[in-house]
């Protein structure tokens, strides 16, 4: 495989506006981003990943795109944005750009136009249909968001199709004017300096919906294919595709360099584990062993062929500790034990912004606390249906987008220092004590565990291209494996469960001399013919 600087870089994902405050207005900006770029130097990221701050009427927080070119007041002004480019340079970050082709919002003004006649030179930009002769919308496709895919426009007589919000039009990947429109305002920012793209639910560009398809349809891989002949192609940029339907065949057509399509994708399949039937508001416990066999598939799958990214949690997830580890009595050992079983595996990690000082999920009592549109109008959906109030309550705790949406704790401060006015959504209540200051004041703490963790990375070429090994695949509660790579041999240990857990160690893994790289107990010295964990123990040994 040819080596290329995103193969061991780490990404860090800012949702600007939860990330800090520069003028007090409650909302995050990309001011307050350029002030904290010296906080992400320490801890040792080398690009940031910046949710959409386009203008936009925030119906889904800036994945509702009115202008692709222009910035929200919000968040700042262009001439903001190229500062953040020439100071996150300086510090040698560069900064991949959230990408929303498939829709935009109903405000962008190819759209304002396509609904005001269908003579429109942009109504075709979109997607109409007629109505059936029975008055009803073309078809029975559903929207993510709840409810039928189809919206009635009538001044024009016709419904428009929307996967997402009704605010959120499809674009029509089928007439060659968008592609045009969208490669050429992509070639816009890559003049700018933009060290990438991740490009939100792109594999829907390729639907045809008079068959029902929206993912993975016949005419997506040559439009990606084209994208990048058009596009950064040609340049050295990190390029990461948002695909909950790839499975590891589908991952390595995206992602396979001979392909020419994308750097690598975000696929889904270990977090979906813990959703009934495909179904996030039908929270089940993670079933460890399942949750492992899925990490190893992909491990091996795109071992020689593609190429993982690596994450836990996003804007749109619930926060990792909480969802995979303990968020009360062992918060830190399984934060810590999170980040080292993440960060050792094939592939480019990514932070959500908080997870490296260890934020949890939030709980809030009120559903109107709650901002996201989604949470909101599927708690309605569900409710409607007879769901219980208590169900859907305990779902959106566990579930809900704006678990990672409340604002970044930086100190113990009113509002956790995010802001000096009133947040846009109120801070997670346990700020006093996880906070960023506190985390760079304790040598001990999940933060400089994460900044261990990166330099690491940087130092040993087997955690970037190493070979994967499983070990004790058919245990319910560790997660371990060998990583190889030009005679060094790296062992990752990882107690998933909150008791000890006792291992009977292979004699070739053996050895009474061994160098701990990381971990979240005592460092071992050697590596003896029966192991015992404690809670949530995890590390890194170097094997001689």
């Amino acid at each position: 495989m040819e080596k290329t600087w995103w193969h061991n870089a780490v990404v860090y994902q800012i949702y600007p506006r939860s990330f800090y405050d520069s003028n007090n207005d409650g909302i995050g900006d990309l001011r307050g981003v350029i002030s904290k770029l010296d906080y992400l130097k320490n801890l040792g990221i080398n690009v940031i990943w910046l949710s959409p701050v386009y203008q936009s009427p925030m119906d889904d927080n800036g994945y509702d795109i009115s202008g692709y070119q222009t910035i929200a007041r919000e968040f700042g002004t262009m001439e903001d944005m190229e500062r953040l480019f020439k100071e996150a340079n300086e510090r040698d970050i560069k900064i991949v750009m959230d990408l929303v082709v498939n829709h935009t919002s109903d405000e962008h003004p190819w759209f304002v136009s396509a609904r005001e006649s269908r003579d429109s030179p942009y109504r075709d930009y979109y997607i109409w249909r007629d109505a059936t002769p029975e008055g009803n919308p073309p078809n029975g496709i559903d929207s993510i968001f709840g409810g039928n895919a189809w919206e009635w426009d009538e001044k024009t007589g016709q419904y428009y199709f929307h996967l997402f919000s009704k605010r959120q039009p499809d674009l029509n990947w089928e007439n060659p004017k968008v592609h045009q429109e969208v490669f050429k305002m992509m070639n816009w920012w890559i003049e700018k300096g933009i060290g990438g793209f991740r490009l939100d639910v792109i594999d829907l560009i390729g639907k045809e919906v008079d068959k029902g398809i929206t993912g993975n349809g016949e005419r997506l891989h040559p439009l990606l294919q084209q994208m990048n002949r058009e596009t950064f192609g040609s340049k050295n940029i990190l390029t990461v595709g948002e695909t909950w339907g790839a499975t590891p065949e589908i991952a390595k057509l995206y992602s396979a360099p001979e392909r020419n399509e994308l750097s690598m994708v975000f696929q889904f399949e270990h977090i979906t584990l813990t959703w009934e039937g495909g179904d996030k508001w039908q929270p089940i416990p993670l079933d460890l062993k399942e949750f492992k066999d899925v990490l190893t598939k992909w491990q091996v799958e795109l071992q020689d062929k593609g190429w993982n990214s690596l994450f836990w949690n996003n804007h749109d997830l619930p926060r990792a500790v909480s969802k995979f580890g303990n968020d009360k009595e062992y918060r830190v050992e399984s934060a810590k034990m999170l980040a080292t079983t993440l960060h050792f595996l094939k592939g480019t990690p990514y932070i959500y912004q908080g997870e490296e000082i260890g934020m949890t999920n939030v709980a809030f009592e009120q559903l109107s606390d709650y901002r996201d549109i989604e949470t909101r109008r599927f708690y309605d959906v569900k409710t409607a249906t007879g769901v219980s109030h208590e169900h859907m309550m305990d779902a959106i705790h566990k579930n809900s987008r704006d678990n990672a949406r409340t604002p970044m704790q930086w100190n113990s401060s009113e509002h956790a220092g995010f802001t000096g006015g009133t947040p846009w959504i109120t801070v997670n209540p346990n700020f006093p004590q996880i906070n960023v200051e506190a985390a760079l004041s304790d040598s001990n703490s999940v933060f400089h565990h994460y900044k261990t963790l990166i330099e690491l990375r940087k130092s040993h070429e087997a955690i970037v291209y190493g070979t994967f090994t499983p070990v004790w695949q058919d245990h319910q509660y560790v997660f371990a494996y060998v990583r190889e790579y030009q005679g060094e041999q790296l062992f990752i240990v990882s107690n998933f469960s909150e008791q000890e857990q006792t291992l009977q160690v292979p004699t070739r893994y053996q050895g009474d001399q061994v160098e701990c790289l990381i971990s979240n107990y005592a460092a071992p010295s050697a590596i003896d013919a029966t192991m015992t964990l404690a809670p949530y123990e995890s590390f890194a040994v170097k094997l001689k």
